[in-house]
């Protein structure tokens, strides 16, 4: 089998960041996806599954909820390796493109109080999971290290 296009990455010089994933075309219709990485992949600790959980649950309400993104997001959920999260938007996108939506996003977050959206057992699989005061913590960290400045270095995948 054929490696995937993620795993070409250099990880060990990836930085936390906003990065095109890859391209795809649906009918006529390209649609971009996206590596929040929120981690330093390899040198710094992976997120818990709960403040991920919840960090999903606000961001995809969120999103789809947006004036301009709703009808635009396609999906939100978290990596596998738990060092960040896959968006997936309609359009033929750049990371800066992205820049302002994750930024609004992250202060949404950052700045919630409540009840996060869908987490009832009615609701969520694993609704018990969630971890809000984390999660904020995570979204503000975000914000002050890596959307606040950024740079290219952390708009594009290192070679």
């Amino acid at each position: 089998m054929e490696q995937i296009a993620s795993f070409t990455i250099n990880h060990l010089k990836l930085l936390p960041g906003i990065y095109v994933s890859r391209k795809d075309t649906i009918g006529k219709e390209v649609i971009t996806t996206f590596d929040i990485r929120m981690t330093r992949p390899n040198f710094e600790p992976v997120m818990n599954t709960a403040e991920i959980h919840t960090i999903e649950h606000l961001a995809a309400t969120f999103l789809r909820n947006h004036k301009e993104y709703g009808s635009k997001t396609v999906y939100f959920g978290p990596m596998g390796c738990r060092t960040g999260f896959y968006v997936i938007f309609a359009g033929d996108l750049s990371s800066k493109d992205i820049v302002p939506i994750i930024t609004e996003l992250f202060t949404f977050i950052r700045d919630f109080e409540g009840d996060v959206p869908g987490a009832a057992a009615i609701e969520c699989g694993n609704y018990l999971d969630m971890n809000l005061p984390m999660a904020k913590y995570l979204a503000k960290k975000y914000l002050n290290e890596v959307l606040e400045n950024i740079g290219e270095d952390r708009l594009i995948y290192p070679e």
